[in-house]
């Protein structure tokens, strides 16, 4: 068995916003019927309040479209984005969070990736009043959460109606849904147009409210990197690894944790998580392994977590140059003090028994040896 040391408790209620709450209808029920409407008795309060709460989405989707929906479309991207790389639970986060401190870029919010459709025209209401309404920690690594910090634009993209196994999170025992968009040479032909189209219009609205730069992070894109690169010629990309041993039960705990507080079922096949698991890790990688050798060597950089958190200024200092990013040494105040006020940041002790490390090893071999975990 996997065991974690308990985190302080959470601040969770029955009212709190849930990931596909910004569902609007034309979005929320295909997903309710293509999962025949299977939901635990304990978690119909959550459909009766997004179904309640959808028309609502569809009039304030309908008046961003109306106010924005020109000027959006006809927001060039002048920068290209910097996507940041790498399995769940691999310290994409953290990554993020260091890198998010330059003024040069902008990141989606956690508010604008919960509600894509409406967020410039809700956003500043709701991260004013609304703060109360999520949790003070995130319940899969204690991290802090709030409207207004950085997340990924996977849960932007799946509220839009792109196709997204992220939407595994409203029917974990069912089957993963579009699986296939893990992977750039996978997508079915009428899944990649729409996920096209829909990344496209999300980062162009974030570059018309921001008018910076953007930094996103999401682990499925480290499968999609041909396709991100096929959309974007000039992005960079920063790629973050970690040992694989500590990979898996983090990401096991990691689906746990968002199936408990988001799900509309209320337990988890542990058999179908685990394969989901072990073989997104393997369909992601294949894929990247082949695509990166396309990329120029200005536009990737590979880092180990293990080495990032030892020393994660000099890190950001190398990935700066290497990249050509900007300038590294007006931001080496704030990675300190960031350093500083990470020191005393405990993540989760997850033990593994002998036979679950010989089964990572088996299943992730060639990521372990990849990147020189084996001997470690």
């Amino acid at each position: 068995m996997v065991k974690a040391e308990p985190n302080k408790p959470l601040k969770y209620s029955i009212f709190m916003p849930r990931i596909w709450h910004g569902m609007p209808p034309h979005v929320w029920l295909p997903a309710l019927v293509r999962n025949r409407f299977d939901i635990s008795p304990s978690r119909l309060h959550h459909v009766l309040g997004v179904s309640a709460f959808g028309p609502i989405t569809a009039v304030l989707a309908l008046a961003q479209h109306l106010g924005w929906g020109r000027a959006i479309s006809q927001t060039p991207i002048e920068n290209p984005p910097v996507f940041i790389l790498g399995h769940w639970r691999s310290g994409t986060t953290l990554l993020h969070e260091y890198l998010g401190l330059d003024p040069q870029f902008a990141s989606p919010t956690t508010y604008q990736c919960f509600a894509p459709w409406h967020f410039l025209l809700t956003e500043g209401l709701v991260t004013r009043y609304g703060n109360s309404l999520l949790p003070d920690r995130r319940p899969m690594d204690n991290m802090k959460a709030g409207w207004a910090l950085p997340q990924e634009d996977e849960f932007a993209l799946m509220n839009l109606g792109a196709p997204s196994p992220y939407l595994r999170l409203m029917f974990p025992n069912h089957p993963v849904p579009f699986t296939d968009t893990l992977a750039s040479d996978r997508f079915e032909p009428e899944h990649l147009q729409a996920w096209r189209d829909h990344l496209k219009w999300f980062i162009q609205a974030l570059t018309y409210k921001t008018r910076k730069q953007l930094l996103l992070k999401s682990p499925p894109h480290t499968g999609r990197l041909r396709i991100l690169r096929e959309m974007y010629p000039k992005a960079k990309f920063i790629h973050i690894v970690r040992d694989p041993r500590k990979l898996y039960p983090s990401t096991m705990k990691l689906w746990n944790s968002l199936d408990e507080h988001q799900s509309l079922q209320s337990k988890t096949d542990q058999s179908r998580l685990q394969t989901f698991v072990l073989e997104s890790l393997r369909t992601m990688y294949q894929a990247f392994e082949r695509d990166r050798s396309e990329v120029p060597d200005n536009q990737i950089v590979d880092i180990r977590y293990e080495e990032f958190i030892a020393r994660p200024v000099e890190m950001l200092s190398e990935i700066y140059e290497h990249l050509e990013l900007g300038d590294r040494d007006a931001m080496q105040t704030l990675w300190m003090s960031k350093r500083d006020q990470e020191q005393g940041y405990q993540t989760n002790k997850l033990e593994l028994s002998s036979d679950q490390e010989a089964m990572i090893l088996e299943h992730w071999d060639f990521y372990a040896r990849r990147y020189g975990y084996l001997d470690s």
